[in-house]
Parts: structure tokens; sequence; C-alpha cells
């Protein structure tokens, strides 16, 4: 039997414009309206705004899980996944869709994780692709305040750090791209120890549920439905 695994994107995947035509459904207009009660502002003003407006932290995350779950719930009217996994914020999505927590109190965490990563300021964040492993890892290893965030394939990896640190970095890899990520600090990488920190309370205080069916998370390769697993694989 096909299994089917629904994948969510993170931030660097927003677009002016996206989940506009959501509006012309009834249940996706209803979201919206509550989005904004939680958040204090018009997720689809913000999507209608500009480039540098949508890309920052504070909006990026709590837009993309708005558009993003309203597309799951219309996914979820004629099929079911049997896994879900998301790249960052997507997990968030993920988590929602497997039922860990009910849609507003997935907004709520969300919008918390993008105040306290919004007041995290500098650093940038690159993906390498088909790059030489060897010298990258040496590089980073030579270079103080970069790392390897994200090592997504033995071709593509995301470095992210001060920026300056990552500049050096991609001026000396030898790689066939390196391109700087659509993203407002250096996310995944040690400058976010104290914003993780701060997070983590905020995580403490809310209840999960076991999972309707196995998440795939970024930090652990083994899909789980544990409760307290699945929460403390966000930190």
């Amino acid at each position: 039997m096909t299994k089917t695994a629904w994948v969510f994107p993170g931030q660097g995947s927003q677009s002016l414009s996206m989940g506009l035509d959501l509006l012309e459904l009834p249940a996706a207009k209803a979201k919206f309206a509550e989005a904004q009660e939680i958040l204090g502002w018009s997720v689809t003003d913000i999507c209608q705004s500009d480039a540098d407006t949508l890309s920052r932290t504070l909006y990026t995350q709590p837009c993309l899980y708005v558009v993003e779950s309203i597309l799951a719930d219309v996914l979820r009217q004629t099929e079911q996944p049997d896994l879900v996994a998301g790249h960052s914020l997507g997990e968030y999505i993920a988590l929602y869709v497997a039922g860990v927590f009910d849609w507003s109190e997935g907004l709520r965490l969300v919008k918390r994780r993008a105040e306290i990563m919004d007041n995290v300021s500098g650093g940038m964040m690159a993906a390498l692709i088909n790059f030489d492993r060897e010298q990258l890892e040496k590089l980073i290893a030579e270079t103080t305040n970069v790392v390897i965030a994200n090592d997504n394939s033995p071709s593509q990896a995301v470095i992210s750090g001060t920026k300056g640190a990552v500049e050096i970095v991609m001026s000396l890899v030898k790689t066939k791209r390196a391109i700087p990520l659509n993203v407002s600090g250096a996310f995944h990488s040690p400058l976010m120890a104290a914003a993780a920190t701060e997070f983590a309370e905020v995580l403490a205080s809310v209840s999960f549920n076991p999972a309707e069916f196995p998440v795939l998370s970024n930090v652990d390769p083994v899909p789980s439905v544990d409760a307290e697993d699945l929460k403390q694989r966000l930190v």
C-alpha cells in the first residue's frame, strides 16, 4: 500500500500575495479573521504589503502558519497523510495536522516564537549547493560565529551565523551556488541560544497531545507520536 507524507516548508518560502485566493473559502476566511484577533494584525494585509515587511520574522512565521494550515485543512477534506514533517517553522503546521495542539494554540505558540526570534538582531543564513564538504567543514572550524545549521543532503547545506562570518565562508568555499536565504536572522545557530531558552519556558506552559500519526522532527530522524518527545524536539 502506498503511504503519503506531507512536508511543510518553513521561513524563506513566503511570497507576496500567498493565500489570498483562499479568501474565497468561507472556512478559510473565518480562520484569517480568527488569526487577526490572536495576532492583532491582518495576515492578508501583510501578505499584500511588501517583501521586506513579509520577510520580517515577526510577520513571516505567523503568516506561513496560517496559510499553510488552511491549505492543509483543504487537503484533508479529501485525503489524509500517513506521516507529517516540516522544515523549521513548518514543523508547527505538521504538529497541528497531527492533532498535537489545536489551531489557535499553535498560532499563539508561533506568535511568541516569532516575537522572541525577531528580537535577536543581526546574522544571516545561506544555502550552499554542490560544495566541497571537506573544505566547508575546515572553513567552519577556522571561522568563528558560523555553523552548519541545516545538513539537508550530501550536496546541499545551510550555514548560519553573523553576517561577516557567513560572507567569509561563502566567498572562500568551492560551491556551485551560494544563495543568501530570505530570513532575518542567524537561525539554528548558537546565536539563538538565549532565544531558545526563553521559548523553552513558553513551551513548558503548553499541553501537547499524542500525535494521531507519526511526526518526523528536524532534529531526530526517528518518527514519534509521543507528546513530550515532540515538544522537546522544538527547542
